[in-house]
């Protein structure tokens, strides 16, 4: 009977797929995160038998060490895809487990079947295993990229413990697995997809990856808010997480460090999509504008940095009449909530009303931006569709705006003023502050306010 009462009983419990906090019992929203239908019925980890019924008294000591290191960095393996490399922090590390996550169709497994193609020939044993797609259709996609001479291994599985047993016995130095979601483990009692599948698998082949020092690409699903599927503690067990980024009517693709263990955050790659599948660009700026006319109302030229790299960008902006109650605000590849701010501090700090006016911000190209240094540059692509005036073909701008409508310094001013004078620009507005950088061939105009800015580009007070 005591027996009894000290066994661990198998509870029933929830877990939420947005960020993986565990409930007792189901309700329609999570009271960590507050998203909505995003709890699910999980099966606990069995917590094992306890260290009393094994004998065991205590837990071994932990080896302490200092702070100080002798230990070389990690070596890295380069693919010969620039882009990548760069992403990765300067290429692939052994026993390390990356996440690449993307929407459906936007190439990520053209991209792993590329890079895996490139690894292989450089000596790197790699096996490409594949729960989505058959074996034939893996080898066509190859046929069409010209990969077939690549000495790539493929496996079409989706039994997570016989694709261990395979990589145990066939020990490569990279395995891909496309997908995460498509891995089913029968140690978990729930259907492939779930909340414990993904956690169980990703789990399972991390810690495979590190004992056996073998790097491990997991592609990973998106929802529709744009994060990948599944538990979120999921990012937080890999070393690097990629998103890769693009709008399909566009042959731009952007491959995006949001978590990286060795490199920077935030790097960004650059491909183009085309009938031989993605290729590298190492000009970003140059492709971004390559589109762009004659100078046109609402269109401006942002000088933005994407981890260590400056990249110029055209911000397309068109305000027109509203015919509804209610004026829309439309937003691609910016914050819209960042927008509705710049709009009220144009009202409040400079008069400059938009009641009445629909307003639509695009960033061209595909690209997103998150950095605040662009304010300006929407704030000017705002004025100039609401003015009908054109900014000059040369002038580049960025800077960030407060809610007193004062202008505030941004950082890496000297790298986008070389960038832009690189590009052929020769005038740049920026605001006050910060280092007063001379760069030849460019002008530099700085401003402390937005008022002056509206006063001085746009003639207005």
């Amino acid at each position: 009977m005591v027996q009894n009462e000290n066994m661990a009983k198998s509870k029933t419990q929830f877990s939420c797929s947005a960020c993986g906090n565990i409930t007792t019992k189901w309700s329609g929203r999570c009271e960590a995160c507050g998203d909505w239908n995003t709890i699910v019925e999980d099966t606990p980890i069995s917590s094992g038998p306890s260290a009393a019924s094994l004998g065991v008294s205590k837990g071994r000591s932990i080896p302490l060490t200092d702070l100080r290191t002798e230990e070389t960095p990690p070596p890295r393996a380069h693919s010969g895809i620039a882009e990548l490399d760069r992403v990765l922090g300067g290429g692939l590390v052994p026993a390390s487990a990356i996440l690449v996550g993307g929407d459906p169709g936007i190439g990520k497994s053209t991209l792993l079947l590329q890079a895996a193609a490139q690894f292989a020939r450089k000596g790197i044993k790699t096996i490409y295993v594949s729960g989505e797609e058959a074996s034939a259709q893996v080898r066509m996609r190859a046929q069409r990229l010209d990969l077939t001479d690549a000495p790539v291994q493929l496996a079409a599985e989706t039994n997570l413990r016989d694709i261990l047993t395979t990589l145990e016995q066939e020990k490569p130095q990279l395995a891909i697995i496309d997908s995460i979601q498509t891995m089913w483990s029968d140690s978990v009692g729930s259907a492939p997809g779930s909340v414990s599948q993904v956690r169980a698998a990703a789990h399972e082949l991390t810690s495979f990856a590190k004992r056996k020092g073998m790097a491990v690409i997991l592609v990973g699903h998106v929802t529709k808010e744009g994060q990948i599927a599944g538990p979120r503690v999921v990012e937080h067990m890999v070393d690097t997480v990629l998103y890769f980024e693009g709008e399909r009517g566009h042959q731009f693709r952007i491959l995006r460090a949001v978590k990286n263990r060795f490199g920077p955050a935030d790097e960004i790659g650059v491909f183009e999509m085309t009938g031989a599948g993605l290729t590298q660009v190492l000009n970003p700026s140059a492709l971004f504008l390559s589109d762009r006319g004659q100078p046109s109302p609402g269109s401006v030229v942002f000088a933005g940095i994407e981890g260590t790299r400056p990249v110029l960008i055209e911000l397309q902006a068109l305000v027109a009449p509203s015919p509804h109650s209610q004026p829309r605000r439309t937003v691609v590849g910016w914050d819209g909530g960042r927008l509705a701010m710049i709009l009220a501090v144009l009202e409040a700090r400079c008069g400059i009303p938009f009641t009445g006016l629909d307003v639509y911000l695009n960033v061209a190209g595909g690209m997103k931006i998150n950095e605040p240094a662009a304010d300006l540059a929407v704030a000017t692509a705002l004025l100039s569709a609401r003015e009908d005036t054109a900014l000059p073909a040369d002038t580049v701008v960025f800077g960030e705006i407060s809610l007193s409508g004062a202008l505030r310094a941004v950082g890496q001013t000297e790298n986008r003023l070389k960038e832009a004078q690189k590009l052929g620009f020769t005038t740049a507005i920026a605001p006050k502050g910060g280092k007063s950088l001379a760069v030849d061939g460019i002008t530099l105009n700085q401003l402390g306010d937005l008022t002056s800015f509206v006063g001085e580009v746009f003639g207005a007070g």
